[in-house]
């Protein structure tokens, strides 16, 4: 596998980050907390609700973030 497999884009200029997840997208996260959801909805490696809570706050290799501080969702 090349990168991470779940990939967290920049800002949008109306506020949220797309989530990709192996080059699908996922969803729109507006917070930590819907970045959360999305992991453990994707079924990635059968990741558990607690699982993805500590991949998020962890700043897990897992996850890339890209065109912004990680954990920041408004557009600059």
């Amino acid at each position: 596998m090349d990168g991470a497999p779940v990939v967290v884009h920049r800002p949008r200029g109306s506020g949220g980050r797309r989530v990709t997840v192996r080059g699908q997208i996922i969803g729109l996260a507006h917070s930590d907390r819907d970045l959360v959801e999305f992991l453990r909805q994707s079924g990635l490696d059968e990741t558990t609700a607690e699982d993805a809570e500590d991949m998020v706050a962890g700043d897990s290799a897992m996850i890339e973030w890209r065109g912004g501080r990680s954990h920041l969702y408004e557009a600059a």
